[in-house]
């Protein structure tokens, strides 16, 4: 929704009446309350008000950020980057522990902030939110908090923003789990060439170490017609990439009234003109079908690049973390995918330490990585997660023994990562410019089909397009180069 249409539809709502039931026209009628509470506090204050919203975790989680952020300025608020803002907001994860901690930790700082200016609000969402116990944390430790509420609920932000001007205290909207969908409200992408677009939410997998399930909930897929409309309307607004993305898109579609495999949606998404590139994560090995690599490996717009979530390359380890695939089911998809597409680049994520994990599992991984020889890998030591099986599991493993392994699994991805890398070097390939670099600003940031970063010489007026580039000179895990030719 443009910002015309979006300014029509506010003008029309009467504060007088009682608000909608029907969504999302219940979120216009509050946005248009919270532009009355921003415009009153900006004329006290005789000046702009301003918002900051920070993100912690994965891509569904920046998604989201673009929709708070959305609302956020449609509101009133001016976004920046200073936490030093009139509402700082935390969309949180809880994949880690340690994204637990750094929440914890950024609040002290948010609270000194506060102190020197009271009217300031603080809020927390997202994924951490939705764990047992840190409410309650919350409640007792950082009183200062005005605003939490979860992953099911976000699209509630306009009413609870609102709630939040009308009302003292700390005010706390947590759902155990919806099936509800709403979409078409203020979305304020970050940026205008390329967006990420939720096809799913939700996740039935239950991997024993995931809290993902159980923050996040069941899969619920959102209605093809709705996808390709609003991808549709992205790239009538400049949108040359697009991104789908899921907990796992491999499994769209099947709680749908007129099930649609995640291959089906792909040849609709591929059909739509002006559409340069498409991207979709994550996909989970056991759902990944024979139709989707050939849809991918007849198609000229998604990119050469899937991440294919290893986790372990031990079976035994595998079976223990509940992923229902076995190391040389892994291979053997891998091999199938590479013979279809041998251009193509593939990520991974890994987890080294989980319970019961020995030096002996550690070289299944090793080998798993060797043979496939990934262009990049997440590599994660394993972080108790409350709630989830594995964390009551009682042969974990010690700190020691998790470095060493954790070590050797990296030493390994960098050496194979690099080589992949390597062989691209004297290609000439189309690269999307994303940015002016940020070192050095006679150059500007590309990234390949195979999602491999390129910085080049150009400046501001190329990002958003896809031009060939000359990878001229390999840095290890990138390239320098140069334009080659005519732009592409």
């Amino acid at each position: 929704m443009n910002n015309e249409n979006l300014d029509n539809i506010l003008e029309s709502i009467d504060l007088s009446s009682q608000p909608p039931l029907e969504e999302p026209a219940r979120q216009y009628y509050f946005l248009k309350k919270c532009r009355v509470f921003v415009a009153e506090e900006e004329k006290r204050l005789g000046r702009k008000l301003t918002a900051c919203v920070t993100t912690f975790g994965c891509q569904m989680n920046a998604r989201d950020s673009e929709k708070l952020s959305g609302i956020l300025e449609q509101a009133g608020y001016q976004l920046t980057d200073s936490e030093e803002a009139d509402f700082d907001i935390y969309n949180t994860c809880t994949v880690r522990d340690n994204a637990d901690q750094r929440v914890y930790g950024r609040l002290g700082h948010l609270n000194g902030l506060k102190k020197k200016n009271p009217h300031m609000k603080i809020a927390l969402c997202g994924c951490m939110m939705q764990e047992p116990g840190t409410i309650e944390k919350i409640r007792k430790s950082y009183r200062f908090v005005d605003l939490i509420f979860g992953t099911h609920n976000i699209y509630k932000f306009a009413e609870l923003l609102a709630s939040s001007w009308e009302q003292q205290g700390m005010i706390v909207d947590i759902w155990q789990n919806t099936d509800k969908i709403v979409e078409d409200l203020p979305v304020e992408r970050k940026y205008s060439f390329k967006s990420g677009i939720n096809i799913m939410f939700g996740c039935n997998n239950f991997c024993s170490y995931c809290i993902v399930p159980y923050v996040r909930g069941r899969e619920r897929s959102r209605s093809p017609k709705d996808i390709i409309k609003e991808i549709e309307n992205l790239v009538a607004d400049g949108v040359v990439e697009i991104m789908l993305l899921g907990q796992n898109v491999n499994s769209f579609g099947k709680n749908l009234e007129e099930p649609m495999s995640f291959a089906g949606l792909l040849r609709e998404v591929e059909k739509i003109d002006g559409l340069q590139r498409i991207r979709f994560m994550t996909s989970h090995p056991k759902d990944l079908s024979d139709e989707l690599i050939e849809v991918m490996a007849a198609s000229s717009k998604i990119c050469r690049h899937l991440h294919l979530p290893l986790q372990s390359g031990s079976t035994r380890i595998l079976q223990a973390m509940n992923r229902r695939y076995t190391k040389e089911q892994y291979l053997a998809l891998v091999d199938k995918i590479r013979i279809a597409m041998p251009d193509i680049a593939l990520t991974t994520d890994i987890i080294v330490g989980f319970p019961g994990e020995t030096p002996e599992d550690v070289d299944e991984t090793i080998d798993v990585i060797k043979k496939v020889q990934f262009d990049n890998a997440f590599t994660f030591i394993y972080s108790k997660r409350t709630g989830t099986p594995a964390a009551a599991m009682e042969n974990q493993v010690s700190e020691e023994v998790v470095k060493e392994g954790f070590d050797r699994v990296l030493r390994t991805v960098q050496e194979t990562a690099r080589e992949r890398v390597r062989l691209l070097s004297g290609l000439t390939m189309e690269a999307l410019v994303e940015e002016q670099n940020e070192q050095d600003s006679t150059l500007v940031t590309g990234r390949l089909s195979n999602n491999t970063l390129v910085h080049f010489p150009g400046d501001a007026s190329l990002i958003g397009r896809i031009v060939p580039v000359y990878l001229k000179e390999y840095k290890g895990f990138y390239f320098l180069g140069e334009m080659a030719g005519g732009e592409g």
